[in-house]
This record gives structure tokens, sequence and C-alpha cells, in this order.
């Protein structure tokens, strides 16, 4: 009852304060620049990339993404790419900067509401005989102190709701900064398994190409036992065999590579992951043409760049508002008594309520110093800004064009395979009928293994260059089939 009493006095005495305390809110104001996103850099109407009709949009990092890598139609690689995903540890610790930066962003929106604490205070306590004014002295006595003290900031220029926005936009930043890891995983991801995959094909070749070599040697051999050939004949054989035996360990060592890298990227440990021998049969990708012009929006480096900008420019408000006076209202009440049997008698409450003003006067300069620092790392994040976005540009660019290009080369190489096959018969015809010196056999093999291994590079390339491309435009280039419909 005395508890509910001192309550309603409390809340009473409060609420007479709520009219000048909402007359003080309505009449702040946020100061410093409100956001608005600079100009990146000059746009251009499309990409001038070969073969396209690629245009460009607007910053959107949630934009659907999708299992893009399952346009090669690898299963392993789907695998993989999930792995990844569940396991590798920079996805991780971009994860959970992201929880501290959305801890942080409700640690700063918290100071918009009041606080309210309750303490118990036991205290034994010995007055000083020459005390002025009061107290007990020679006497040593306690106090039993349980107050309740409220506090709140007045948010009249905006400190609090600038600091919200600065914390709001880092959180975004480190949410776009976590999409980026994992789309840059995905690729890597893809990339390494298209590479392993070529290193398998060329392998295949080459071991088939050294099976021929021994037979040709043998051919060879047993000719000049019937003193057909020279010795000569049997050397340039012989040749053509170890210098392509010689190319299989580099191979092994180019395959070890990409499988540890595998292995780091997908969390498990380089000597316990392996990926069993299987050349890659998948012919290079086609891109559509007319592709939608939502190519930008997907990249959340992009995105992740611009919502830093808007935190700095936040943080320039939080300073200028250093400058001016901070409102705090405080109240303090609770009961007071020299023992637990009247502490909360009626008469031992206590209460006090009022406004703090607090204005800065004199700081060496150091509000002077603060504000055009937060001026300065504004102007570096529009600067970095616009350098994601140029740099994204030229990505887009450089995959676009080695994407055509390989393709075009590639379908090039193809057009020789023919005629190179058939200049090896030719020759070995030729060879058989004593016409010819192995010279010409071993030149023609050397050509036609170059133009073979050729085509498996120049495939692999390719498909690693879409992988890149997809990369750089945030995620592949399919539309969602509402998007698509235009609804």
């Amino acid at each position: 009852m005395i508890i509910s009493r001192y309550f309603d006095h409390f809340w009473k005495m409060t609420m007479s304060l709520v009219p000048a305390l909402m007359l003080m809110l309505f009449s702040g104001c946020a100061v410093g620049p409100d956001y608005q996103r600079p100009e990146a850099t000059i746009i251009p109407e499309a990409y001038v990339g070969p073969g396209n009709d690629w245009k460009v949009a607007t910053p959107l990092a949630d934009f659907p993404r999708g299992n893009w890598w399952e346009i090669f139609g690898e299963a392993e690689l789907n695998q993989l790419e999930a792995d990844a995903m569940s396991a590798n540890q920079d996805l991780k610790a971009a994860v959970s900067r992201f929880a501290q930066a959305r801890a942080s962003a409700n640690v700063a929106e918290s100071a918009l509401y009041p606080r309210l604490g309750f303490s118990v205070q036991p205290v034994d306590q010995r007055d000083s005989k020459h005390r002025p004014v009061g107290g007990k002295p020679d006497q040593t006595y306690d106090t039993l102190t349980v107050p309740f003290d409220f506090s709140y900031e007045i948010d009249l220029w905006g400190r609090v709701k600038r600091s919200v926005e600065a914390a709001t936009a880092q959180a975004e930043a480190s949410a776009d900064d976590v999409e980026s890891i994992k789309l840059s995983m995905q690729a890597e991801v893809a990339a390494d398994f298209i590479s392993l995959r070529i290193l398998d094909a060329d392998k295949a070749l080459l071991l088939s190409s050294i099976a021929v070599y021994r037979k040709s040697l043998e051919l060879v051999r047993n000719r000049r036992a019937g003193g057909m050939v020279s010795d000569l004949d049997v050397a340039q054989a012989e040749t053509v065999l170890k210098t392509a035996e010689a190319q299989v360990p580099d191979i092994a060592i180019q395959r070890a590579r990409y499988q540890n890298a595998l292995a780091v990227l997908t969390g498990k440990t380089a000597s316990l992951f392996h990926i069993s021998d299987r050349p890659l049969n998948l012919s290079p990708l086609v891109i559509p043409a007319g592709l939608p012009s939502e190519l930008l929006e997907r990249r959340p480096d992009i995105a992740a760049a611009e919502r830093r900008m808007a935190a700095a420019n936040a943080n320039i408000g939080v300073a200028t508002a250093a400058f001016f006076p901070t409102v705090k209202l405080s109240g303090l009440a609770g009961f007071q008594s020299g023992g637990l049997d009247m502490l909360f008698d009626w008469p031992s409450n206590f209460w006090a309520v009022g406004p703090t003003l607090t204005l800065p006067l004199f700081q060496g300069g150091q509000l002077d110093a603060d504000l055009l620092r937060t001026k300065a790392v504004y102007d570096e994040t529009v600067a970095k800004y616009r350098q994601t976005v140029l740099n994204a540009f030229a990505e887009v660019e450089n995959n676009l064009a080695a994407e055509h290009l390989l393709t075009d080369e590639y379908g090039k190489v193809l057009d020789t395979q023919q005629s190179v096959h058939r200049q090896l018969e030719i020759a070995d015809n030729r060879y058989r009928s004593g016409l010819a010196t192995y010279l010409e056999v071993a030149t023609a093999q050397n050509a036609a293994l170059g133009i073979e291994r050729s085509i498996v590079r120049l495939r692999g390339q390719q498909l690693v260059s879409v992988a890149a491309l997809i990369k750089s435009l945030g995620g592949g280039w399919q539309v969602a089939e509402s998007d698509a419909n235009g609804s």
C-alpha cells in the first residue's frame, strides 16, 4: 500500500513534465546533412563488350541470385557449393561480423528510450566529529537506501537519431559484405572445380597420346631392326614420347593446387580431401543476347560501399550535434531508513527530479577536429564508392570480352582439328610407305596434340570466364519469372 502511494505520487510528478518534454521533442531537429546518394560516375547507356546488349541500372544487393552454378550441370559442383556455404570459415567470420554490427545498431537504438535502474545500497558509516552540519558525530550507524533512478536524453539536435542512422547503415553494409564474400566464394569454387576437371581432361588426352606414341616408337624400332630406317627416326620417336611423359607431373601439380584450394573453400583439411579424376565433358556456354537491364543491381560490394557512405554522412550529424547543448531529464526516487523495519514506511521516501543541461564551452579544438574528421571520412567513402562502381564496370567489360573472344577462338580451333588429324594421317601413311622420315610424323603428332590440348584449355577458360562474368554481375543473368512477365 505504501509503495503504491509512492509510485502514484512519483507518476503524477513525472506526468506533469510530459507536456514540456513533448514540446522539446517535437521542436528538435537533426543537425547535419540529410543523406543523398551522390552520383557514382559517368554511367554508360550500355556495355560496349562485343556481341551483347547489356545495359545498366542501380545497385540492389538483395536481388535474388539463386543457385547460378547449376548452369554447369555438375552434381559434384553443386555439392561443393553447398559444403562451402555451410563450412567456409571466411563466410562464418563475415556472418559473425554482421552479428556484431547488428548488435551495435541495437545498442545505438537503445539510446532512444529512457533508462530506468534499481539498486539496494546498505551502508555502515561513521560521520566526522567536526562535520559542519548534521550527522551523528562519534557514532557508527547503518543506512539502507533503495533508489530507483530514471534518465532520458532529449534528442533536441538529433545526435541519437544520427547515431542510429550510422549504426544501421553500418549493419546493412556488413550484411552486404556477407553477400559479397558468399558470391566470391561461390565463384571461386566454380572456377577451381572447372579448372580441376579441365586438368583431368588434359591428363586423359595426354595419357591417350602417350599410349599412341609408345606404339609408334615400337613400330619405328621394328623398322630400324629391319634396316628400313635410321637411328634418327628412333631418336625422334623417343623424343616425342618422353616430351609428352614429362608433362604429366606438371598437370598433377596443378591439379593438387586446385584440389587443396577447394578443400580450404569447403572447410576441409587438404590432406583428407580428395576429388576423383574425371574429365569435364561440358561444351562452352552461350550467354544469351538481349539480357535484362539489372546488371549491377546485385553487386553486394557496390551496395556495401553505398551504405558506408550513408553511415559516414550520419556521423557528420553526430559530430555537428556535439556543438549544441545536451539536455537530460533525470529522476531519483526511493526509500531510505536506518533499518529494514522502517524502510518502506511512507516518511522514509525521498525523490528528486529535474533536467540537466550540458553545454561545451571550451574543448581545445576537439569538436572542430572531430567534425573535420567525419567530413573527410565521408569524402573517402564517396571516393571508394565511385571507385567500386568503376571497377565493377571494368570487370564486366573484361569478362564480357574474355567470354566472347574465347568462344570465338574455341570455334576457330575446332575448325583446325580436322585438318590437323588429316595431316597426321597423311604423314603416318607416307612414313609407312617409306616416302618420308619420322620427322614429318613427329611434327604432325605435336601439332595434333597441341590442337587437342588447346581445345581442352579454351573450353575450360571459357567456362571459367562465364563464372567470372557471373560474379562481376552480382550473380547470374537469370531473372525471376514474375519480373520477366513484367508483373
